[in-house]
């Protein structure tokens, strides 16, 4: 599983992850498996970028995958 950045911008925006998962619409375990390297649907990346105020285009820069 490929690593990402997704914990380290999480907790410098200070959300928890039941915060961020609420902003984006997704569960709690849809985050976690995500932080631990999971791969996931290009629309749970979409809401949880826009959640985190990110544009699409710098999704390479979050998602490894």
């Amino acid at each position: 599983m490929a690593k990402n950045t997704l914990t380290e911008i999480r907790e410098q925006m200070l959300l928890s992850k039941s915060e961020l998962a609420r902003q984006a619409g997704v569960s709690v375990l849809t985050i976690d498996r995500i932080e631990k390297g999971m791969s996931c649907r290009m629309e749970t990346k979409r809401k949880i970028l826009t959640a985190l105020g990110i544009d699409f285009s710098e999704s390479r820069k979050i998602f490894a995958n």
